[in-house]
């Protein structure tokens, strides 16, 4: 059977030394992976044994050729015999690219310099299997949502495959970061970039994990013989019953759903999913009820095909799992707009949801209707913060959505970035100030808040030092004191954790001269000494220029769940290597926000 698909929905070195890089107080998710996930198998010669004879009956009597239809592959072999060569080809013409047509696995990625991405030199001469160890090995979601987004558009860059690697497998392990990333689409987009009939059995491993990802099982299909003859992933195995069911050949479905059961492929509430996808096809007459009792972890499996079928997954089965799956349910197209309220969440803090996403969703929610109270608040609330009569009217409103003054909202000042970045300069309080400067920043708003460096001045009392701090690091240019002094007093008056982040940013940035920064960190207790194998490693690839691995080392030093959890001679290292590369946009977005998450 011949499967077609529609364009998908866009979105947006040594294993010693990788083995050797920094995992900060990691906290490792259970695997969602269901068991067998990655195992492969040699594809088994061809059987040479003749058809068997038809069975002998009792009394020596021999039963009649079975009349059934004959099993379409054999039905197409059989036409295409009679055929002479010639229209074989011709016929075969019709339906097959060009070798013109074919994608070359030497550069992957739908990314150019033109549309945000990388140059396709961005990992220098780095080895490719360094590089995918470092991929592999590295626990994401990291802590910080603008390294996140970086690293987003190297992983999706046309980037050339390192000669080492087989572009297959440098695709999926890109594709599988992206997805413990939580960006489902975007891995999506990766693997597709890959012709099928040019699929390693690696990337068939991650195909699987990333069409359950997007709850997207009928993208398995046109996968599904080929990976079929290189793995024995029981998910693959379903698609044997899926497929024809979402064709509309429910005999077929229903016979290799039974042989399934019977061979006992998948048990419980998997089979149970998989029996439900088939009675969700055309003609199907079965009607299945899904029950999560004594279920004790969210797999992908679990998640893709009841996400697909709107079933809703108990709260508990997400604490099993990593906030990244969260991220792949605000994506979900079957979900209602309440339904992906918690993975909108996520999906902000990740990285994975730009402002904009946010503040469109949120106008979906309040349109859709059924809004918890709470929510419906937030929602009229972020309303007024855009279209508000006065400039009063709106910061109050953005307020509402920040929560906490003292300690804002990461996903209200996300949300009320855009707001923050239209208001004049205007008279506020120094706390008001700090939270409209960090909820411009927090979505690349720098010039606008730039702008409120003119304001500095009027400002006393609560909130008058972050905001000094936020200008410090995230203006475009040097906009505020930057003495040796006022910088000694911010880390008194801000604490040590916070006080030492703003001294690792202003350094890694350049913004104190030399004598300086080592003065002040010495003082303050920082050290800022390439210590370890992994501050050596940026150090040398910013010097080499490799922005991407720049970029992937970079997460690879943010690996932990929490900022307060983050060294601060890390984010020097990563800021500084940024900075050298010429991202400073990054490094300064990635040091203020080390500020307002602190």
């Amino acid at each position: 059977m011949r499967w077609q698909r529609g364009n998908a929905k866009w979105a947006v070195g040594t294993l010693a030394l990788a083995l050797a890089l920094p995992v900060i107080a990691q906290e490792t998710p259970e695997s969602l992976l269901p068991p067998g996930f990655g195992d492969t198998a040699e594809p088994s010669a061809p059987s040479a044994a003749p058809r068997s004879s038809p069975p002998a009956l009792p009394g020596g009597v021999t039963a009649a050729p079975s009349l059934e239809p004959m099993p379409p592959a054999e039905a197409a072999n059989v036409a295409e015999a009679a055929m002479t060569p010639e229209e074989i080809a011709a016929e075969k013409a019709k339906y097959d690219l060009p070798d013109t047509a074919r994608r070359s696995l030497d550069r992957i990625g739908p990314l150019t310099p033109d549309s945000l991405g990388f140059e396709a030199n961005a990992f220098g001469g780095q080895s490719g299997k360094f590089l995918a160890t470092l991929m592999r090995e590295t626990h994401a979601p990291i802590v910080s949502r603008w390294a996140s987004i970086l690293l987003r558009r190297v992983l999706l860059s046309a980037i050339d495959t390192p000669r080492d690697i087989d572009g297959a497998d440098f695709a999926a392990e890109r594709a599988w970061l992206l997805l413990r990333m939580g960006e489902a689409d975007n891995a999506r987009l990766m693997i597709q970039g890959v012709d099928p009939d040019r699929y390693s059995p690696r990337l068939y491993a991650i195909a699987m994990q990333t069409y359950l990802a997007t709850a997207d099982p009928a993208g398995l299909c046109p996968l599904s013989e080929g990976a079929l003859r290189f793995s024995k992933e029981p998910g693959w195995g379903m698609t044997r019953a899926i497929c024809p069911a979402l064709s509309g050949d429910q005999g077929s479905a229903s016979g290799a759903l039974n042989q399934a059961q019977r061979h006992g492929t998948v048990r419980g509430v998997d089979y149970r999913l998989a029996e439900k996808v088939v009675g969700a096809g055309f003609n199907a007459r079965r009607s299945v009820k899904i029950e999560w009792g004594g279920v004790d972890r969210l797999t992908a499996w679990r998640f893709g095909l009841a996400t697909a079928l709107n079933v809703e997954i108990p709260d508990a089965l997400y604490g099993t799992v990593g906030p990244h799956v969260r991220a792949w349910e605000a994506r979900a197209p079957a979900l209602s707009a309440v339904r992906r309220l918690p993975g909108t969440q996520v999906a902000a803090r990740l990285g994975v949801f730009s402002s904009e996403a946010l503040v469109s969703f949120y106008g979906q929610l309040r349109t859709d209707g059924d809004v918890p109270a709470d929510m419906a608040d937030r929602v009229d609330a972020l309303r007024t913060a855009y279209a508000g009569q006065t400039v009063g009217d709106r910061i109050q409103a953005m307020r509402t959505l920040w929560q906490d003054e003292a300690k804002p909202d990461y996903v209200g000042l996300i949300a009320t970035a855009r707001a923050a970045a239209a208001l004049p300069v205007a008279e506020a309080g120094a706390r008001d100030a700090a939270n409209l400067v960090a909820a411009m920043l927090s979505a690349g708003y720098d010039r606008n808040a730039a702008r409120w460096a003119r304001a500095l001045g009027q400002l006393d009392g609560d909130g008058a030092s972050d905001f000094w701090a936020l200008l410090a690091v995230g203006a475009p240019v040097p906009a505020v004191d930057l003495g040796s002094s006022r910088v000694a007093a911010y880390v008194d008056e801000a604490g040590p954790a916070k006080g030492r982040m703003l001294l690792a940013a202003l350094a890694g940035l350049s913004r104190l001269s030399p004598g300086d920064a080592s003065s002040l960190a010495q003082d303050k207790g920082l050290v800022l000494a390439a210590n370890s194998r992994w501050a050596r490693a940026i150090g040398a690839a910013a010097q080499r220029g490799e922005q991407g691995t720049v970029a992937l080392l970079a997460a690879v030093g943010m690996q932990t769940a929490s900022w307060d959890r983050l060294p601060p001679a890390h984010l020097y290292h990563v800021v500084a290597a940024l900075h050298r590369v010429g991202l400073d946009p990054e490094a300064r977005m990635i040091a203020a926000e080390a500020i307002m998450r602190l």
